[in-house]
């Protein structure tokens, strides 16, 4: 007798039976073929459709309790759905097995092919999935990652000591201090080039000096050791800032939006000295009477002065600005929305869209003037004074003079 396969079905007519009295399978797989015989015709005759492969084989299941039988039957069919829909019918035609009344309903008509769908619609999610989070990483992951790599491989050694520190150290206004290499990568990897590690609790001289030249922000780790650091700083060496990991964090280990939440978060030095010892102690003023809480630029130009007013003063040469290099560049840029980056001899390292403007000047410490057709606004110019440029100038500005250390120059002032 002909089979069909589970595989190659495309419904399956499940059916429940009751029957009032003992009987056996075969009891009840004769009552559907002689009871179903001639019934619907040669074509629906069930023993040629299982013959030829249209229906599978005939699965019954019974359980006898209390001396009557309830189960199953299941048939798979590749018929068309009102072929199969007619041989359930048919079933519920059956009224005695063997010598017991009995009961035959169709309970539903399953299509086997819903199911094969479902699961694989199912499955290609979890592949999806799967391929999404470990085989292909979009474009801006790759580039990311990448990135981190290159700005790793940028560390340097600095100072006589050889300490592990970024390539902006020397150029730069102000410096991070950190404990140690580790935590130099990790920064480095964030795109924070200005920073210097002390290799251990025993503070460099040359890092004391370097703090004693720049505006420095301690970073240390969130434990106990980070504390014991900034007081040996503080007592042997000037500072400007704290800041700390939180608590029981290494800076190594913090991310991206850690690391800026921390600096972003960062006080002055005495502000750290009076919460650590109590508001009736005396801060750390050091001899030189600056008075370390200012802001950077402030702090800077304070210390600027002093040891201006200490050297002999020699007569100040008359300088005459001229910019007229910047209005013929600014002429050439109307209309066309891009951006010459200048060196200090104000000739052109290459010209950039000035939606990449920002961007750019991330990457490079060498310019020392922007011009753009475009207008200055407050984010720009401090990218611009993070990497040490001298002068920004535009079409127009959204910001005044005195909002930014960098020179601004509009082409209202420059005509």
């Amino acid at each position: 007798m002909g089979k069909i396969s589970p595989v190659s079905a495309k419904y399956i007519i499940h059916t429940v039976i009751q029957i009032e009295g003992a009987v056996d399978r075969p009891d009840v797989i004769g009552a559907i073929f002689g009871q179903t015989e001639g019934f619907l015709g040669a074509d629906l005759e069930l023993r040629e459709l299982q013959r030829s492969g249209k229906l599978g084989r005939i699965e019954v299941k019974l359980n006898s309790v209390n001396g009557k039988v309830a189960g199953e039957i299941i048939i798979p069919s590749s018929l068309d759905k009102a072929e199969t829909a007619i041989i359930g019918a048919a079933l519920e035609t059956i009224e005695r097995i063997g010598p017991c009344n009995a009961t035959v309903k169709v309970e539903k008509i399953e299509d086997v092919r819903i199911s094969k769908r479902t699961f694989v619609i199912e499955r290609a999610k979890e592949l999806l999935r799967n391929l999404q989070a470990n085989v292909l990483p979009d474009s801006q992951e790759i580039t990311e990652e990448v990135a981190q790599s290159v700005r790793a491989m940028e560390i340097m050694e600095w100072g006589p000591d050889k300490l592990p520190a970024g390539p902006n150290v020397e150029d730069s206004e102000e410096i991070i201090l950190v404990e140690g290499r580790a935590d130099v990568l990790n920064l480095l990897k964030q795109g924070i080039k200005n920073v210097v590690a002390m290799n251990g609790t025993t503070i460099p001289d040359s890092v004391k000096e370097l703090c004693r030249k720049k505006v420095v922000t301690v970073f240390v780790d969130g434990d106990r050791g980070g504390d014991i650091i900034i007081k040996e700083l503080m007592s042997s060496t000037e500072i400007d800032y704290v800041t700390k990991a939180p608590d029981g964090k290494e800076v190594e280990e913090l991310a991206k939006k850690e690391i800026h939440i921390a600096l972003r978060a960062k006080i002055a030095a005495e502000q750290f000295h009076f919460e650590v010892n109590g508001a009736k102690s005396k801060p750390n003023i050091p001899q030189n009477g600056f008075r370390r809480n200012l802001p950077p630029r402030e702090f800077r130009e304070q210390r600027e002065n002093r040891e201006m007013r200490e050297m002999p003063q020699a007569p100040k040469p008359e300088v005459k600005r001229d910019f007229s290099q910047f209005k013929e560049k600014l002429d050439d840029l109307l209309g066309t929305r891009g951006a010459y980056l200048l060196d200090k001899d104000l000739n052109i390292l290459g010209k950039v869209p000035s939606t990449e403007l920002e961007s750019t000047l991330k990457e490079l410490n060498n310019v020392n003037a922007v011009v753009f057709d475009g207008s200055i606004t407050k984010e720009l110019s401090k990218v611009a004074e993070t990497s040490n440029v001298s002068y920004l100038v535009a079409t127009s500005s959204k910001i005044r003079p005195n909002e930014t250390r960098v020179a601004i120059l509009t082409q209202k002032e420059l005509n």
